[in-house]
């Protein structure tokens, strides 16, 4: 849960490292947002010198003036708002803050919506995270990847708008009324459950309702023994599909049912490591590794396994050394998905994009973001990934259309970071800079772990004349990644002259390193 400090025009956002004027995002050094973090905290009160030190320097020993620099940065940002005397000086005993009152709340840092989505104009399904009744906590990753298949094969059919699973899984372990989790959504039906894994067999409850009124439209108990998850999968989405148009039952059966793995170890094995994968953290993705080659030895022809190492190797390249090997293993990696995994959208999907970045082959990735939008047109990650190869493409306006399109069939997904960045980078090609900064702050909101979207922010502030913010976003570029080389990072991404220029200007102006 992430921390939020509301005063006067200003909200201090603690997992970003970020204060924010109404809409507009000014960036504090990680020091001086742990100073003002303590000084929110106790507010109206003295706070000493050591205390402060402890907060922003723990352990170290620094000079007064140090300290004295940090809260000069803070009252300037705070002049802005005709605050400058919000920070009190009581002379050789410490500081206390005296602004306007202070609010407090916890809550998981998404990204703001202004309105809930309209309904779109075919039916609309989300598949909310089914409660594990095991009663083994580490069996909850199988319980997630049956729902994760179940929406899988409902976005292969044309007619139905399917949202995410990433964005459906904002719910999981949520008391939420049906008819919220609908509007916030934006879809018509919803469909929730439970599941039980019991040595070798499966125990599946699963219910579909018209969210708007309560209405139950399909309700079935499943005993299966474990090596038929496949075809339960295949038969809960089937089930959906009657619920809504039952005439055509029949014939979308062939579309929902795909290829499956062989080895149902192998599954699991990949099931297990999913969470690292998506991490996009190079410890994570390294354990990643370990599972995805072991299912791979059990079934080498395991598309979705291919596709997941790809993207483990593509986080190892761009985040740990821009090795060249790696990049080399990221492409070897996707081509094998994209051998075996012609029926498999996700599967093609990871592969496209670790084709088109490091194996900088635009047109080839793109072939196979294609076929899997023919394949699953709500695959709501396709957009996504595919809106940042055509960001770094300086294809602009395609950029921002397909994140745009990614973020409607996912509204809450993981990945929004990325759509985001794909707008930052869109708006900045076309001279909107204000435009980018905001999209670069939402970014932020998302994962503030992402160093290359500091990279953005800082850009955007430059070109606006924001010189003092677009630095302290340059800072925290080089806090995340402090081997960070804005040439080489460009040339890693195989960025497009049209943004790269301009972008590397701006980047020189704020003192980071080419």
């Amino acid at each position: 849960m992430a921390k939020a400090y509301e005063f006067g025009p200003f909200r201090l956002d603690e997992d970003a490292e970020i204060v924010l004027r109404g809409t507009e995002p000014t960036v504090l050094g990680q020091r001086a947002v742990a100073l003002l973090r303590t000084l929110l905290e106790r507010a109206g009160e003295l706070v000493s010198k050591d205390v402060l030190f402890e907060a922003a320097w723990p352990g170290l020993a620094v000079e007064e003036s140090n300290l004295t620099v940090q809260i000069a940065a803070l009252r300037r940002v705070f002049e802005q708002a005709g605050g400058a005397d919000w920070i009190e000086t009581l002379p050789r005993r410490g500081y206390r803050y005296v602004g306007p009152s202070v609010s407090m709340h916890s809550d998981a840092v998404e990204p703001t919506r202004s309105s809930p989505p309209a309904l779109p104009d075919k039916p609309s399904v989300a598949v909310v995270p089914f409660v594990n009744l095991s009663g083994e906590a580490e069996q909850e990753y199988f319980a997630d990847g049956m729902i994760e298949d179940i929406v899988a094969g409902l976005s292969r059919i044309k007619w139905l708008f399917v949202i995410a699973r990433n964005s459906s899984f904002a719910y999981k372990s949520k008391a939420v009324d049906v008819r919220q989790i609908a509007r916030e959504l934006g879809v018509r039906y919803l469909v929730q459950g439970s599941v039980r894994k019991d040595g070798k067999r499966i125990r599946v409850s699963a219910q579909m309702v018209e969210a708007e009124n309560g209405h139950q439209l399909w309700s079935e108990r499943f005993d299966r023994p474990l090596n038929d998850v496949f075809a339960l999968q295949d038969e809960i989405a089937l089930n959906v599909v009657s619920s809504i148009e039952p005439s055509l039952r029949r014939a979308e059966a062939e579309r929902v049912s795909r290829k499956r793995p062989d080895s149902l170890d192998a599954y699991d094995l990949v099931l297990q490591s999913q969470a690292d994968v998506d991490s996009g953290m190079p410890d994570r993705v390294t354990k990643a590794l370990v599972l995805l080659d072991r299912a791979l030895a059990l079934d080498p022809a395991y598309a979705l396994a291919h596709a997941n190492a790809a993207m483990c190797h593509h986080c190892l390249f761009l985040r740990g050394g821009l090795r060249e090997e790696e990049r080399l293993a990221s492409v070897r990696c996707a081509e094998s998905a994209v051998a075996f995994g012609r029926d498999d959208p996700r599967a093609l999907t990871l592969a496209g994009f670790s084709i088109g970045m490091d194996g900088r082959d635009r047109a080839a990735a793109f072939v196979a973001l294609e076929a899997a939008l023919a394949i699953s047109p709500s695959s709501a990650l396709t957009y996504i990934l595919g809106s940042v190869m055509l960001a770094w493409s300086a294809n602009a306006e395609r950029a921002i259309e397909w994140s745009e399109r990614g973020m409607r069939l996912s509204p809450l997904d993981p990945w929004a970071f990325a759509a985001y960045d794909a707008q930052a980078m869109g708006q900045f090609c076309l001279g909107h800079y204000d435009r980018a900064a905001q999209a670069a702050y939402k970014s932020v909101q998302a994962n503030p772990a992402h160093s290359i979207t500091y990279v953005q922010l800082a850009a955007a502030l430059a070109k606006l004349g924001r010189l003092n913010e677009a630095k302290a976003a340059a800072a925290k570029v080089l806090e995340l990644h402090p081997t960070f080389r804005f040439g080489r990072q460009f040339a890693g991404v195989d960025c497009a002259p049209a943004l790269a220029n301009p972008m590397s200007e701006a980047l020189r102006m704020v003192g980071l390193p080419e």
